[in-house]
């Protein structure tokens, strides 16, 4: 069943972004401190825009999510603005453990390339456990972000995700997702809101 998000998910969906944050797999214990991944890739989604995000549920508890913005410069002025404060007294010391990761939940970490801007405004994370995978439940949480870009005039819709992740990547391809060509570390991938709808 896909839902929209509920305050009371958010433990759930933190244990899921760390099950997730590691291509995929199990994070735990990959950096300094657990908390650092849903702090950077999911609470400033369901605290700043929890309208853009659904909750894929099993058996009455939630195996996965999709967050999205449907304007990431919006969103991105905003986390700024309201979750940097917020990450930065909860991860006060940075001597450890990647910068690029401190830089996303700073609001630093590019989520928005010029030439993405005009096409594909919106952007999205999707995780899922492995026992969600390959039941529909990813391509319904799209359909969701879809039909929401939809009614909100968005023309387009990218991700960026890590090269390591071949799993996610089929996926996106199964999906009609296209490579967009940018992007340092990562693959940047966008795609009509039509087609997931």
């Amino acid at each position: 069943m896909i839902r929209g998000y509920q305050p009371d998910d958010l433990a759930d969906l933190r244990r899921i972004c760390l099950l997730t944050g590691n291509d995929g797999t199990d994070a735990t214990g990959l950096y300094p401190d657990d908390a650092l991944l849903p702090d950077a890739f999911l609470e400033p989604y369901v605290t700043l825009v929890p309208e853009t995000c659904w909750v894929a549920e099993l058996d009455g508890r939630p195996v996965g999510y999709l967050v999205a913005a449907l304007d990431t410069a919006a969103f991105t002025e905003r986390w700024r603005d309201e979750w940097t404060p917020v990450f930065r007294a909860r991860h006060p010391h940075r001597e450890t453990g990647p910068e690029w990761l401190y830089d996303v939940g700073d609001g630093e970490e590019p989520r928005y390339w010029p030439s993405v801007a005009d096409h594909y405004p919106a952007h999205l994370h999707i995780d899922l456990l492995p026992e969600a995978q390959g039941h529909g439940n990813g391509r319904a949480l799209m359909r969701q972000l879809g039909l929401a870009a939809l009614a909100a005039g968005v023309p387009g819709i990218h991700l960026s995700m890590s090269p390591g992740n071949a799993p996610a990547r089929a996926f996106y391809d199964r999906l009609g997702f296209d490579d967009l060509g940018v992007g340092r570390d990562s693959i940047v991938l966008g795609i009509d809101p039509a087609r997931l709808a």
